[in-house]
């Protein structure tokens, strides 16, 4: 497993996430699942119903993290993945989070 000293293997995207994702414990479940596969980074609830996550760590790292927010948690039914690549530079994230709804 990577230290994440290697910054050249580290990748940074912003997820936007569609469908019926709030009030299942969505946020909960995505903070446990990124922990597990140490990515980095927060995930919220957005106004609009949606869910909105930064998401960091290789591209291993987010290429799992992505498919489990299209289809990891059963009770969620996600109509829509948006992910946009970060370019660097970006802030660096130690821990994964879950923040206020914004």
């Amino acid at each position: 497993m990577a230290t994440g000293d290697n910054d050249g293997m580290l990748e940074t995207r912003l997820v936007r996430v569609r469908g019926d994702v709030q009030g299942i414990g969505y946020r909960d479940a995505c903070v446990r699942r990124a922990h597990a596969l140490a990515v980095t980074g927060w995930v919220r609830n957005r106004i609009d119903g949606s869910v909105e996550a930064i998401l960091q760590g290789s591209p291993e790292q987010l290429t799992a993290m992505c498919a489990w927010l299209s289809e990891g948690m059963s009770a969620a039914l996600v109509d829509e993945l948006q992910v946009t690549e970060v370019e660097p530079p970006f802030p660096r994230f130690d821990i994964f989070e879950r923040l206020p709804t914004l």
